[in-house]
């Protein structure tokens, strides 16, 4: 399976900022158990290209790991050398789209106007994300996908367990979670893991009900 029909199916994206390095391979077990198939580590996280290759090469064949916050092609190649397999961005950066399509990776850049969302496809973006969606809600994301529906959106900024199903119903093809999965302010204590692989588990089965 290819990366990217890999993030179609299982759709659900676990967004880790600002962990401790020390504590990325836990979270990481932690996710996967309560059935989440990707990762996305933040490169404005302390040692975040020495944890993407970690996680990558621990977790291989179980996790897909990708980086977020990419602002600049250069910053995605760096991403791409130390295993990431997919480039997620805030923003719509041409020469970043570019850059992760030549190393043959799934590019995700960030949009949020129709114009913008139109642009960052037609630029070679796979998926695009469309950021800050939940200042606005589903029903922004509804009327947006009516005229692109040849688009795959991914919602980030503000989906919770509250509001995922109705962007689902809108015609979201993948998620993106942040603190309302993992939250890393919180010390990573056993019970934290614990709870954190069943928020995984209660996100991805409202997925699939959606």
């Amino acid at each position: 399976m290819t990366p990217l029909a890999h993030i179609l199916e299982h759709k659900v994206v676990a967004i880790v900022r600002g962990a401790n390095p020390a504590d990325l391979l836990k979270i990481a077990r932690a996710v996967e158990a309560g059935g989440v198939r990707m990762m996305e580590v933040t490169l404005n996280s302390p040692g975040a290209l020495a944890s993407i290759e970690e996680v990558s090469r621990a977790m291989e064949g179980r996790l897909l790991v990708g980086a977020g916050t990419v602002l600049d092609p250069e910053s995605a190649r760096a991403a791409l050398l130390a295993g990431a397999k997919y480039i997620i961005s805030p923003t719509l950066n041409k020469k970043t789209i570019r850059m992760t399509k030549r190393y043959g990776a799934v590019s995700i850049p960030g949009a949020y106007t129709a114009t913008e969302i139109l642009k960052a496809y037609e630029y070679g973006g796979d998926i695009i994300k469309v950021f800050p969606a939940g200042a606005s809600g589903a029903g922004y994301f509804k009327d947006i996908a009516g005229p692109l529906p040849h688009i795959p959106l991914m919602p980030t900024g503000g989906v919770s367990l509250d509001n995922i199903k109705g962007f689902a119903e809108a015609g979201a093809k993948a998620f993106g979670l942040g603190s309302s999965l993992v939250d890393t302010k919180q010390a990573v204590t056993d019970e934290y893991l614990a709870q954190l692989t069943e928020k995984a588990r209660a996100f991805v089965a409202a997925v699939a009900k959606g």
